[in-house]
């Protein structure tokens, strides 16, 4: 970029609810002219590796020992050099107390039942974590059930998950801590209000489930990792235990496993009868490569042996709920953007699998629940052009209309039992918190059950979805927000994001933080770009493995559109990602950096040669590819963000965070690219690394470490992309 910049006028914006913003339509910004900053050395070795006869240098191998000496002492510096430069940003304080107003009122989440009881959680507005409440019945008077707040002075044990006992007496709930992926399972008396004994430790994922008398439960539990590598050990060996209540975990019974695939993971489901555990089972963790196998065990036969469904991962399978004897699953078997299909487990030859409801011109997401059995009827939610239309289906294929949404948007839940004649669901889009709403199947309609109270005014702000073409002319969709009246002179700050991996689709979403930007007078731009899964598995599938680089031409696409149509330009384009959306924007990063004013990476996979090696990765090369192989390394090692920092480049403003307790995504992947990125710098623009304490993947877990996380964020942005904040 440019040292030099040009200037122009300064338009003051009044905020009523916000911020007062001024915005520099600088060509570069001022704090780009600043001196370079003066980055704590970083402690290099001579590792070079062999692939495939290729000699490949990874002179930061050392940061893998998170617990070393030299990696503390770096990560510290960093910190130190990373806090001195943000304390500095005059905007910091009135964006953290923006934001706090927006984050802090009051909130719900998804309703849910049972044995007579309702549950939700609600925040004030003032709380770290949401309290559980439950009433008896749909209108009865709330008592607290739970309250996370309580159950440590300093955050860092954070609730995850709820189940509930059948009769709606005990619930389970799953604690994680210091915001790693590692969760314990604890179970709460809701009569006494006191905890059994029993907890259920070294989990992942998956949530348990309890039998219909409430007495045992099962669950999904791998090893206890060697003490000093709860973060680095992968993921092997899991099972499948019962725990009976009152006895010491020890004694759990194993229920399933298989040995001689130690990589192999499990996801356990109970039938309503409580008969049949269905098993899914991953390579890796369970839904990563979209594929595959199902057993079903019978619980009410004397030796528990699991029945093989599906085989040979093959497709998807995701369990949909079970009803008169006939499981039912989502699967893109014969079918990429997904069907229904029912399987009799006790003739599961798959001559006798029967379709329920055949596959349709819009997707079915897999990453989410997106089909439920409730009322025996399916309800099943589909994407058109990446937001969400449901439509009910009866158990033999027959369409019963459709549940009305508000408009083009994002609807989730619609749990349920079959017995059930009721389910809630929430709406959201980018300028609209969520929404819950009650749909009642005897009269086919709904109802709002709540309503958050939002701290802005929604028709202060416009959305609207653009299709713009990709490198090889495929059509791209792309949501964006700002305020009413933008002006297109490209001057606008623009925050540019997306994901594009694992065939997870980024539907329209709110995010109180993206008001506080949109009120600076930023512009928020999410591009659906291939590898995800908003047109299904041949969308997902087009950019995987040797084909990865579609996903980020998909995206630098997107830029270069926006730019082209003066939303913005250069010095004031802003991309966003995290976990596979860090690889993302790392990538697009080292391939044109002359492209981006600034760059935020967040829990990124930077290291596309080593990520195998820790926690979850070895479950990602269905995506990526496998570095031991010849042909897969070609293409890893041709975008991997860690190797392909070049020494003596401009590289815009950087900002990488990454989580200290992150199990998914090593934290090393973060110091490995700052570490080379700050090395390779020659241009004025700041390289940070901010490392969250007593956080995991994507984020801390409290609302307060959220908060802080976005005001730094965008502060950073606001000080790179030349904008003044009053």
């Amino acid at each position: 970029m440019s040292p030099h910049r040009r200037v122009f006028p300064r338009v003051s914006l009044s905020l009523s609810t916000g911020l007062a913003v001024a915005i520099s339509l600088a060509h570069v910004a001022p704090a780009l002219c600043a001196p370079p900053l003066a980055y704590p050395p970083a402690p290099r070795g001579s590792v070079v590796e062999d692939y495939h006869g290729t000699p490949v240098a990874d002179p930061y191998r050392g940061f893998e020992e998170l617990d070393s000496p030299e990696t503390r002492a770096w990560v510290t510096a960093q910190a130190r050099l990373t806090e001195a430069y943000l304390a500095k940003i005059e905007a910091r304080p009135g964006i953290r107390q923006r934001l706090a107003e927006l984050f802090k009122v009051d909130k719900f989440g998804m309703p849910f039942h049972a044995g007579g009881r309702y549950f939700y959680t609600h925040n004030t507005g003032l709380q770290d974590q949401s309290v559980l409440y439950v009433t008896a019945g749909r209108a009865g008077a709330p008592a607290v059930a739970l309250d996370p707040n309580t159950l440590s002075t300093d955050g860092s044990l954070a609730v995850v998950g709820y189940v509930p006992s059948r009769d709606g007496m005990r619930i389970a709930y799953g604690v994680a801590v210091a915001g790693s992926d590692w969760t314990e399972w604890r179970i709460r008396d809701l009569a006494s209000g006191q905890d059994l004994p029993d907890v259920m430790r070294w989990t992942k994922y998956y949530p348990p489930s309890f039998a219909p008398d409430g007495r045992s439960l099962y669950y999904s539990g791998f090893p206890a990792p060697p003490p000093g590598e709860e973060l680095s050990a992968r993921d092997l060996d899991n099972a499948l235990y019962a725990h009976v209540l009152g006895t010491p975990q020890s004694a759990d019974r194993k229920l399933f496993e298989r040995p001689d695939h130690p990589d192999w993971q499990y996801q356990p489901h109970l039938t309503r009868d409580g008969r049949w555990m269905v098993v899914e089972v991953g390579e890796g963790q369970v839904g990563d490569k979209g594929l595959e196998n199902v057993y079903a065990i019978d619980l009410a036969a004397p030796a528990a042996d699991a029945l093989p469904l599906a085989e040979g991962f093959d497709a998807a399978y995701v369990y949909v709920g079970g009803d008169s004897g006939q499981l039912y699953f989502l699967t893109t078997l014969d079918a990429p953007r997904g069907r229904v299909i029912a399987i009799d487990p006790l003739s599961p030859d798959r001559a006798r699998w029967k379709e329920v409801v055949p596959q349709g011109p819009d997707a079915v997401d897999l990453t989410a629940t997106s089909v439920t059995l409730v009322d025996h009827q399916l309800i099943v939610r589909t994407m058109h052009d990446a937001h969400n239309r449901v439509a009910i289906y009866g158990l033999d294929g027959a369409p019963r209309g459709e549940v009305a949404l508000p408009g083009p948007g994002t609807a989730r839940g619609f749990a349920g039992n079959p017995e059930d004649r009721e389910t809630f669901y929430s709406f959201t889009d980018i300028v609209t918190p969520p929404t819950f709403y009650r749909y009642d199947f005897e009269s086919g309609t709904s109802a709002v059950y709540r309503a958050p109270r939002a701290g802005f005014d929604p028709s202060r702000f416009a959305q609207k979805q653009v299709f713009y073409p990709s490198r090889d002319g495929t059509r791209i969709p792309m949501m964006l927000a700002y305020r009413k009246g933008l002006e297109l002179d490209g001057t606008n700050p623009t925050l540019l994001y997306g994901y594009g991996g694992f065939g997870i689709p980024l539907l329209p979403s709110f995010n109180p933080s993206r008001i506080a930007w949109m009120e600076m007078g930023g512009v928020y731009a999410v591009a659906n770009i291939r590898g995800g899964g908003e047109y299904g598995e041949e969308w997902h599938r087009q950019a995987i493995r040797g084909r990865k680089q579609v996903v980020f031409d998909d995206f630098i696409a997107a830029a270069e559109w926006l730019i082209a149509q003066r939303y913005t330009s250069t010095p004031k384009l802003a991309i966003q990602g995290g976990s596979n959306g860090g690889l993302l924007v790392g990538a697009c990063e080292t391939q044109r950096p002359d492209l981006f004013g600034a760059v935020v990476a967040a829990v990124g996979v930077m290291d596309m040669l080593r990520f195998d090696k820790f926690g979850q990765g070895a479950g990602w090369v269905g995506d990526y590819g496998s570095p031991g192989d010849p042909e897969d390394f070609k293409a890893l090692y041709a975008y991997s963000p860690y190797h392909n920092v070049r020494a003596g480049t401009h590289f815009p403003a950087t900002l990488v965070i990454t989580g200290d307790h992150d199990t998914r995504v090593m934290p090393a992947h973060s110091f490995k690219f700052a570490a080379a990125m700050q090395a390779a710098q020659v241009g004025p623009a700041p390289i940070l690394l901010r490392v969250e304490l007593a956080s995991g993947h994507g984020g801390g877990t409290t609302l307060t470490q959220t908060i802080d996380q976005n005001a730094d964020t965008y502060a950073f942005l606001v000080a790179n992309l030349g904008m003044r904040v009053k």
